[in-house]
């Protein structure tokens, strides 16, 4: 809205030269922002006084962990408020014309309704294991994968022909090798129904999920902008992606939004993101590192997540159904570390500290190549 109307301002008179500031990716970036965190914290508690009105409240699931039940009844669904902070930013300062722009919130729409769907159900069933089936979630997820490796790989992708297909690897700089339409295709189908459903997976402590979140994505961020510019991404020795700036604001956006959310999700917290948020982040994250060829880097950047999940399913397909038994006390790693007697608030700390250390050594890939 602004940057469309500050363009279309700027060559009609010299009075409006200050307008110029928008064609500034970190003006629009810091503006996006706070964009964000004022909508989060202007709409934050007549929406959590909508959803206590309306009876959507947590649904406790079975975990083994005692101190869950002392959370019933908590607003969920506050992933609407991300989603919608982020879409407020976007809409005022996102250049609307530019294609990772509208994958990406393509993936978060996505992703948050069906995570919406999936708390509806589960409000309306009163049980926190009842929700959308695992089948409909992986259908669902993989249309969504299908739909966008057909764009990334297709004639309308982004990033055009000649890288389309590359793989990227960090720490070296040049391309590994070209995967090719079909498996390239198929890759990007897989990565983005893990990473999804990794962060759905993190999502089981206040304020533990976010706050890894902010560190990928504005990790993400950073390599938008680099990647975005011409010159940087020559120094670097980074595939110049005309464009690919754009989600330097999108980051920032998410960035404001996530902050202004754990505001109310911090410990003891005043509304849950539930699925609508943590699928929504989930997809956004896969979409982005796709977009930006760092689908390698993601192990070790998203490395919180990618535990968290392997635990899960390594308790639950390997141990449970395989061998008959446990292999860890409790799954995913969050309850785990609960299970042996450390506070809440001291396991989402240390695992936020895990996760800023990843961040950091993810971002040190810039230069160590």
């Amino acid at each position: 809205m602004i940057y469309e109307l500050c363009k279309l301002l700027i060559p009609l008179s010299d009075f409006f030269s200050f307008l110029r500031l928008v064609n500034y990716i970190s003006f629009r970036a810091i503006m996006s922002a706070l964009t964000a965190v004022i909508f989060i914290f202007l709409f934050s508690k007549p929406f959590i006084l909508f959803v206590h009105r309306h009876c959507f409240l947590d649904q406790v699931r079975e975990t083994g962990v005692h101190s869950a039940y002392d959370k019933s009844g908590t607003p969920t669904m506050g992933g609407v408020l991300i989603i919608g902070g982020v879409l407020i930013s976007m809409a005022i300062w996102g250049n609307w014309h530019s294609p990772f722009l509208l994958c990406c919130l393509g993936g978060m729409l996505w992703f948050g309704l069906l995570g919406l769907w999936d708390d509806v159900s589960k409000v309306r069933m009163k049980s926190g294991d009842r929700g959308l089936s695992e089948r409909t979630k992986l259908i669902m997820q993989g249309l969504f994968g299908l739909i966008f490796a057909w764009i990334s790989v297709g004639p309308l992708a982004p990033l055009g022909s000649s890288l389309a297909t590359k793989v990227y690897i960090p720490f070296y700089k040049y391309p590994l090798f070209d995967a090719g339409p079909l498996f390239y295709g198929l890759f990007i189908l897989l990565f983005v129904v893990f990473v999804s459903n990794a962060v759905n997976i993190t999502d089981g402590l206040d304020g533990l999920a976010i706050t890894p979140s902010i560190f990928v994505v504005v990790v993400l961020g950073v390599f938008a902008y680099v990647e975005g510019n011409r010159i940087y991404s020559a120094y670097l020795y980074y595939p110049y992606l005309r464009g690919a700036g754009e989600l330097t604001i999108f980051a920032a956006a998410f960035l404001g939004a996530c902050l202004g959310f754990l505001w109310y999700n911090a410990y003891p917290a005043q509304i849950f993101m539930g699925d609508t948020g943590s699928l929504a982040i989930g997809g956004t994250m896969a979409v982005m590192s796709v977009l930006l060829k760092q689908e390698m880097l993601f192990p070790l950047l998203g490395g919180l997540f990618i535990t968290e999940a392997l635990t899960s399913q390594i308790q639950d397909k390997i141990g449970v159904r395989w061998i008959g038994r446990r292999i860890f006390f409790r799954a995913p790693l969050h309850h785990n570390l609960q299970h042996k007697g450390i506070a809440e608030t001291k396991v989402v700390i240390r695992l936020w500290i895990m996760a800023g250390i990843l961040a950091l050594i993810s971002l040190a890939t810039l230069k160590l190549r």
